[in-house]
């Protein structure tokens, strides 16, 4: 069963790389339909894992193509450390229900967006 988290782990990999979107849509659900993870256990363990190898492998890529902004990217990752640690306080005081229910609000939100603009 742990090398399926290898799979999901390329695919979040695939899906953030290929549309820059965060493995968070991709990981979350698979790991509370599939491995039984609280909302909350599924959202800190992809935070742990996306770090280091979108971070890096991800950027580098795009940062050989010319297609980096290091002050942007800086600016972004610093108010993605401060963001992260507020919004994981937050989610912490919410019932997992609630934070379910959250979390699909949001992907639902964004599907509708896409689906409806040019």
């Amino acid at each position: 069963m742990t090398w399926t988290y290898l799979i999901v782990g390329v695919v979040a990999g695939i899906a953030s790389g290929f549309l820059g979107i965060g493995g968070a849509t991709v990981v979350v659900p698979l790991l509370v339909f599939f491995y039984g993870f609280s909302q909350h256990q599924a959202q800190g363990t992809i935070l742990a894992a996306m770090v280091p190898p979108v971070g890096f492998l991800a950027a580098l890529t795009y940062y050989r193509q010319g297609h980096v902004s290091f002050k942007a990217a800086g600016l972004i990752a610093l108010g993605i450390f401060i963001g992260g640690w507020l919004g994981a306080l937050g989610a912490g005081r919410l019932s997992p229900l609630v934070l379910r229910k959250v979390f699909a609000m949001y992907l639902l939100s964004i599907s509708v967006y896409l689906l409806t603009t040019k």
